[in-house]
């Protein structure tokens, strides 16, 4: 197994490295402290990784910009981003620009690969804290069996494919403004229009597979198994 870790402080990298040893007999990492250093590393190596674990806030940092560049040149690497906030508007931004997972620095090394192993699984991980903020009427995921017992105090919701609709409160437009991202609401949109992933991808500049994870997390919202239910659910809520 082969990870990234990008972040400018010496204590954390070797922090994290420590923990994510466990996930492999043999996991092997490769370093950055700086964005330059990031974008500098050999693009061949970078594309084997099997996780990118990255700092929002690291030497070089422009917003979102270094996450977007990393993504554009490896986009079958899955990024989580590593980061010492935990406001959750900065991890729904992280979100919608691809970021599979949001993992606040505050949280125990338990949730922490926790987290890491719910990415290499296929997931999204999501913090408490940005599913605490979703409005009554909807739960945006029930607490993962790798979260119980999560040492430190630290709470986490690995999110099974997160929210369910409570019964007798079905998601309205407003609802899901707030659960989901301004790019999954715009995907929302085009979906309802029934546009093929391409063509959504086209239309905001995004890969067919950006598309794909979007509209996973709009399934969920939704509380739909496939395209078809989520289209006319879609069209539904812009007709309503």
């Amino acid at each position: 197994m082969k990870i990234l870790i990008a972040d400018d402080h010496r204590l954390v990298i070797e922090a994290v490295k420590s923990k994510l040893s466990e996930l492999a007999d043999e996991v092997e990492f490769i370093l950055a402290m700086t964005v330059h250093e990031l974008l500098a590393l050999d693009s061949a190596a970078v594309a084997e990784v099997d996780l990118a674990l990255i700092d929002l806030s690291m030497p070089g940092a422009a917003g979102y910009a270094h996450i977007d560049e990393l993504r554009r040149r490896h986009p079958a690497v899955p990024v989580v981003v590593l980061s010492g906030t935990e406001d959750p508007t900065v991890m729904r931004e992280a979100l919608s620009h691809g970021a599979l997972g949001f993992i606040p620095k505050a949280y125990s090394p338990e949730v922490m690969i926790s987290a890491v192993r719910l990415v290499l699984a296929g997931g999204v991980y999501v913090p408490q804290m940005m599913l605490s903020a979703v409005p009554p009427g909807i739960v945006a995921g029930l607490p993962g069996p790798a979260a119980a017992g999560a040492s430190g105090g630290a709470t986490a919701n690995l999110a099974p494919r997160a929210p369910v609709v409570v019964a007798g409160a079905a998601p309205t437009l407003d609802h899901l403004r707030n659960v989901l991202t301004e790019r999954q609401v715009e995907v929302l949109q085009l979906l309802s229009q029934g546009k093929p992933n391409k063509l959504i991808g086209r239309s905001l500049g995004i890969s067919e597979g950006t598309v794909k994870i979007h509209l996973a997390a709009i399934f969920r919202a939704l509380n739909v198994r496939n395209r078809t239910e989520a289209v006319v659910a879609a069209q539904s809520l812009a007709e309503a």
